[in-house]
């Protein structure tokens, strides 16, 4: 009889588990981890979480009939939690879609394509380029200066691979940068990376075109401008692009099917062929 009942309570324990690895958050409540560093898509007002993001969400907390709860942490924290399913049921911290990255999670649809930005100090003397109107910056521009990145974000990625990649290591491809002197330091925000120019301790910061422009704007003696490789065998500079999307644990059909339903709706152009999307971006830009 005790032996009957152990094996029950044994399978009671191994069904909670179960459960609980399988959604961690309660049958009312999404659990999202951000990073709130990175506006405009999330930063804190007080000691609140706003943004793009978590717009979003909230929007997807509806139309499920669950509350939202955003939970900051580091960024490159998030892929892995997401992936575990145990403290978080999403990841939305304007989370660039990598295959590395689609490996471990499941993205929503893309719902904003950004650039890569380089943030300097305007009175540095770094050559730029421009071309129909655009002024920009090429990867070449960059060799032998100390540049900061954000932690595992796609600026950090790019810029390791820049510097770090050889034909003859895993990368399979040659660095603009290899071998000329540049470095890359990492810092936790962009904000902490950017005010490392200010103490002379870098000369530049690479990180997503939004959060460049907002930090650029609290600050007069920063100038921000697009990040571009240059074009081979006559082609034209092309910018350094990506893809932003939400991440949900693997086989998380409900709340992902919820979230692209939402970003269809907001993704759809009204009469000035304007998206909410778009009219987010703007207002937490604090431009409208």
């Amino acid at each position: 009889m005790k032996k009957i009942i152990a094996i029950s309570l044994a399978l009671v324990m191994l069904m909670t588990s179960v459960f609980a690895f399988a959604s961690c958050g309660s049958a009312n409540k999404i659990i999202v981890q951000t990073n709130a560093f990175f506006a405009p898509f999330e930063y804190y007002e007080g000691t609140e979480i706003k943004g793009v993001d978590v717009e979003i969400m909230n929007l997807v907390g509806e139309k499920l009939g669950k509350k939202i709860e955003f939970v900051n942490v580091e960024f490159s924290a998030i892929i892995d939690n997401v992936k575990a399913g145990e403290v978080c049921d999403a990841g939305a911290a304007g989370i660039t879609i990598t295959d590395e990255r689609k490996e471990k999670v499941d993205f929503s649809t893309p719902y904003y394509t950004s650039v890569q930005y380089v943030i300097y100090d305007k009175n540095a003397s770094l050559e730029t380029k421009t071309v129909d109107g655009v002024e920009y910056i090429v990867w070449d521009a960059l060799a032998g200066k100390k540049i900061g990145t954000q932690t595992d974000t796609t600026g950090w990625i790019y810029t390791d691979g820049e510097i770090n990649a050889t034909a003859s290591n895993d990368y399979g491809y040659d660095g603009v940068l290899y071998g000329k002197g540049s470095t890359n330091t990492n810092f936790d925000t962009a904000q902490l990376a950017a005010d490392a120019i200010t103490a002379n301790q870098i000369d530049v910061v690479i990180i997503d075109e939004l959060p460049a422009q907002y930090i650029v704007s609290k600050n007069s003696n920063f100038k921000c401008v697009p990040l571009y490789y240059s074009g081979a065998d006559g082609e034209a500079d092309a910018p350094v692009e990506e893809q932003y999307a939400i991440c949900v644990t693997k086989g998380n059909k409900e709340l992902l099917d919820a979230i692209n339903a939402v970003l269809a709706d907001l993704m759809k152009k009204d009469a000035d062929g304007k998206t909410e999307i778009e009219k987010m971006v703007m207002k937490h830009m604090g431009l409208n």
